[in-house]
């Protein structure tokens, strides 16, 4: 174990020492990362083949894989070759054991039944196909390490495979799969699936700003006021109007002496006033087409029509695999009639809703047919066809639980939504 140890100080001296100063050659780098350790898969392929595992789909889940945090980190040695140090640590039951050939046995001492801290260091070369200066890198890589559990280490040696992804600023992304294969006693193989962003130790230093020395004053439309004073530097005008020639507090180019709303921008028809809002509803008298009755901007400033046609429809409720309404209900659309023929620019889209009770091919007609219901009511009622559109959903839409009695009778509905042209 300490050969495992002092081979690894080694590397990592030797991937310092051979470090290039090429401009493609990765500068020091810390890395964050999030990976996991699956055991499972690693064991099926020792008992059985790659091609079994893959075939049998044996291989572990990834959200089963014990999950690890740690860091990396990345110093190049030329242009194609990295130097890179990874930290593990996790929380896991080991399964190690004294041969490969023997099979792990829950309680037994080929295997630990509790979870507990575990932690791994290694180093070693990832070879790159392409320089940094690339978007995609992919990437092999091979190391030698150590695992600690307990008391009990167990040398390692991963090789895998990997892309790494530029980012801003000399960052990268890193997705790094390795093979962990055995080289102590105690070893148990096993794979890392890992992610980690690096950024760069040292950020390149910006060079300082030098800003050329200020202009001497300029005195631009030679009114006797510099145009560091001067709030009309290319017009001539008076010191008492700071350099203009007659105010405009409100910048709207009507000067104060004829603009009955001095402190307000407006317009030269209305005085240097805004156009009027007489219902401060947010639409401007010139297209509020409801002037003195608040509303809002999608009926040209009218009211908003929705709140009564959600109460209109509030009744709309169908027994199971029904699609007619009482006349009573149907009494409720009146209201709506109302609506539609005091605002012209109104439409409406009906939908129909169904419980999930049924197949889905049937619910889908059913829930056209609902929406039909009350199109023809307010089509009889003088509502012109052009206004209405009608769609069903079935019970893609549910208004409540399904998983209920009530719910399901508050699904089995016909909405009206109003369209604003």
């Amino acid at each position: 174990m300490k050969k495992i140890l002092f081979s690894l100080v080694i590397l990592a001296f030797a991937g310092n020492v051979s470090a290039q100063t090429d401009a493609n050659v990765k500068k020091p780098s810390i890395a964050l990362k999030i990976s996991a350790f699956d055991f499972t898969t690693a064991r099926a392929i020792q008992v059985n083949t790659l091609g079994a595992v893959l075939n049998n789909k044996s291989w572990e889940k990834l959200s089963n894989s014990s999950k690890s945090i740690g860091v990396q980190y990345f110093k190049g040695v030329t242009p194609k070759t990295d130097f890179m140090v990874n930290l593990d640590f996790a929380s896991l039951s080991y399964p190690f054991y004294a041969s490969s050939l023997i099979q792990r046995t829950r309680g037994t001492a080929s295997g630990a039944t509790t979870e507990d801290f575990y932690a791994a260091a290694d180093a070693g070369l990832n070879f790159k196909m392409l320089s940094d200066d690339h978007k995609v890198v992919p990437y092999l890589s091979a190391s030698i390490g150590v695992g600690k559990f307990r008391s009990s280490y167990m040398a390692y040696a991963p090789v895998g495979a990997g892309i790494q992804i530029k980012a801003n600023h000399g960052s990268f992304i890193n997705i790094l799969s390795t093979f962990r294969a055995e080289m102590s006693s105690l070893t148990k193989t096993h794979f890392n699936h890992g992610v980690s962003y690096s950024m760069p130790l040292k950020l390149k230093e910006k060079k300082p700003v030098v800003l050329p020395p200020p202009p001497p004053p300029a005195d631009t439309d030679n009114d006797g006021v510099i145009d560091a004073n001067d709030k009309c530097p290319t017009v001539a005008g008076l010191a008492k109007y700071a350099g203009c020639p007659i105010p405009d507090t409100d910048k709207d180019g009507i000067n104060d002496e004829q603009d009955k709303c001095p402190t307000v921008a407006g317009l030269s028809r209305y005085n240097g006033c805004p156009i009027p809002d007489t219902d401060k509803d947010g639409v401007n008298d010139e297209v509020d087409a409801c002037p003195t009755e608040a509303g809002i901007n999608a009926n040209h400033g009218c009211p908003d029509v929705q709140p009564i046609l959600t109460q209109a429809a509030s009744n709309l409720k169908f027994a199971i695999g029904k699609s007619y309404l009482s006349v009573k209900q149907l009494a409720n659309l009146d209201a709506v009639v109302a609506v539609l023929a005091k605002y012209s620019n109104v439409s409406l889209a009906i939908g129909g809703h169904t419980d999930n009770t049924g197949a889905e091919k049937l619910n889908s007609k059913l829930s056209i047919n609902r929406a039909s219901v009350a199109a023809k009511y307010l089509i009889k009622k003088g509502v012109d066809t052009k206004r209405i559109t009608t769609s069903g959903f079935g019970f893609a839409n549910p208004a409540a639980d399904n998983k209920t009695k009530e719910g399901r009778a508050q699904n089995r509905r016909a909405e009206l939504t109003a369209v604003y042209n």
